[in-house]
């Protein structure tokens, strides 16, 4: 039987983050475009990733939230942090929407 992905339970182990830099640059092959982000994570051993969100039909901008999680007990020190990630088959009509815990930025990608 196949559940309605919006209505499963959140996860307590992951968490939006704030980022501090995002960016849109061109990838190797022509047409492809590449989604850097930057910034501080609040623990030292957070792993920091971009998730796209899951639509039904393709939107104007498509959702990327920056997310941590932590491998059990977080270390209490702040650390940088660089992600990346390729947008081939995640764009929406106009571009992307970069979501963290206190702030977002939108682009228009080709």
């Amino acid at each position: 039987m196949a559940e309605n992905f919006a209505e499963l339970p959140q996860s307590a182990s992951v968490r939006l983050i704030d980022f501090e830099e995002a960016r849109v640059v061109p990838g190797i092959v022509p047409n492809s475009f590449i989604l850097i982000v930057s910034g501080t994570q609040p623990y030292l051993n957070m792993k920091v990733s971009l998730s796209p969100l899951v639509y039904i039909k393709q939107p104007e901008y498509w959702g990327i939230e920056v997310v941590g999680s932590l491998p059990g007990i977080g270390l209490p020190a702040t650390a940088p942090y660089t992600v990346s990630l390729p947008l081939d088959g995640i764009l929406g009509t106009k571009g992307i929407e970069v979501i963290g815990a206190n702030n977002r930025k939108t682009f228009d990608v080709p």
